[in-house]
């Protein structure tokens, strides 16, 4: 097992193809002897045993960066923050009313208001300077500074004026009531966040409130986003005969943005060692985290998984996840570097990101994973599954006779309507065997 690793990120590296001899002159079978010759890379792991052996090789390293406060929102905290005063910094009125002795209204009512004498009115963002004694009271507004010798507020219309210089109070108030007390938000020097915290609007308020007008936040991780095939053509392309247009780029870019990434796309790789190496190494050298779309199958073309494993060690650690779909996906860290290579079928792609890549860039971020909002519903057929194996079914939600029911989207990995007609996924339990209709399952909502 390798410790957190000490090679410098970006150094220039020659991959040189290894020379067929004349026993292996066609492509194919030089790719059946490196195949045979590396059948670890094919040893199939559940989810939770992928994720575990990538965690013990993947110390993530935060990088950070100090921005405004105001600019913060759905950015990922990177410090940890106590507050440098006490808010509210004086005692301040929730109600307009008037500040009086709590005390001098006690047994007030209709039928015997308790008179007071109304010295003056605070205004507002001034400081008091004015002290209720015994029989008196002040005009105060919301949010106002509570005078001296006051106790609590009597809202206005609990009162009633007698003359310019009284009023009746017609209900009692208690010692503290319609007052906010100094520090009753929070206490100089009590921690506000912690570190890996996403900023909601109401974080930015809060600390505005407290003058912290900037703050160090985790910088969004980068992440290269390289798409192999032959067949595949840019989406503004028009397409030939045996060509697709690239959807994996813009699906698995617009997943990193959710996650908190920063995408870069390299382009499409042709199916050839050369043009492969040259790509992922640069992106490996430019980037926080690398996803290669296609190229995880095990054939005579797949040329990722070694590539993959040359890029640093201790290069590729699972190649094969006991899920549907997308189990050949393949798992590396390569110099400290997490390398995912994803099947190249939109619907196995998408499953993965969700399964490995975005918990890996949140780790980047230093925040914990971030779970899509669920919902229950009952499953409106039977689904098979194979012992041993996770399955991830896309469904759409359908209210039948007030209750939700989750209806299967069937279709192959490589359909991608089969995703835009989804609402959600529901996923089959390693050893579950199979739902039967019915059944009430938890859907995860894209």
């Amino acid at each position: 097992m390798f410790g957190p690793p000490t090679l410098t990120k970006g150094s220039s590296q020659v991959i040189v193809p290894p020379t067929l001899d004349s026993s292996r002159g066609s492509p194919i079978a030089a790719a059946r002897h490196r195949r045979f010759a590396m059948p670890e890379f094919f040893t199939v792991r559940t989810p939770p045993e992928a994720w575990r052996l990538f965690s013990q090789h993947f110390t993530p390293r935060v990088r950070m960066a100090r921005i405004p406060t105001v600019d913060a929102l759905d950015r990922v905290l990177a410090e940890a923050l106590t507050s440098p005063q006490d808010l509210p910094e004086f005692p301040r009125s929730t109600v307009d009313g008037y500040a009086v002795n709590a005390a001098d209204t006690y047994g007030a009512s209709p039928s015997l208001p308790a008179f007071l004498d109304v010295i003056g009115e605070m205004p507002m963002g001034r400081a008091a300077d004015l002290h209720v004694g015994v029989g008196q009271a002040v005009l105060v507004h919301t949010g106002g500074m509570i005078p001296a010798g006051a106790s609590g507020v009597v809202m206005v219309e609990n009162t009633q004026q007698v003359d310019a210089a009284g009023i009746e109070v017609l209900r009692p108030v208690a010692e503290g009531e319609n007052v906010i007390q100094v520090g009753e938000d929070i206490r100089q020097g009590d921690p506000i966040l912690a570190p890996g915290h996403t900023l909601r609007p109401q974080d930015i308020g809060g600390l505005v409130a407290l003058g912290i007008t900037s703050v160090a936040v985790a910088e969004a991780p980068r992440v290269g986003i390289v798409s192999t095939g032959d067949e595949v053509v840019p989406p503004g392309r028009p397409v030939l005969p045996g060509q697709v247009r690239d959807i994996n780029s813009y699906t698995l870019a617009a997943l990193t943005r959710r996650a908190g990434g920063a995408p870069t796309l390299y382009g499409i790789v042709p199916d050839q060692r050369p043009a492969l190496v040259a790509t992922l190494t640069q992106a490996h050298a430019e980037n926080d985290l690398v996803v290669l779309s296609a190229g995880s199958s095990v054939s005579y073309r797949d040329l990722s998984v070694e590539v993959i494993a040359e890029l640093g060690r201790p290069g590729v650690l699972a190649h094969g996840l006991s899920v549907r779909p997308g189990k050949p996906t393949i798992i590396a860290v390569c110099d400290g570097v997490p390398v995912f290579g994803l099947p190249g079928n939109p619907v196995s792609a998408m499953v993965i990101f969700d399964l490995v890549v975005a918990p890996a860039i949140r780790s980047l971020l230093g925040a914990p994973r971030v779970y899509a909002p669920q919902v229950s519903a009952r499953l409106a057929r039977n689904l098979a599954s194979a012992p041993g194996r996770e399955d991830y079914i896309q469904v759409r939600l359908e209210t039948r006779d007030g209750e939700t029911w989750a209806v299967p989207v069937l279709g192959k990995s490589n359909l991608i309507y089969t995703l835009v007609h989804a609402d959600g996924v529901v996923q089959i339990p390693l050893d579950a065997g199979g739902l039967r209709e019915g059944v009430w399952v938890t859907v995860t909502l894209h």
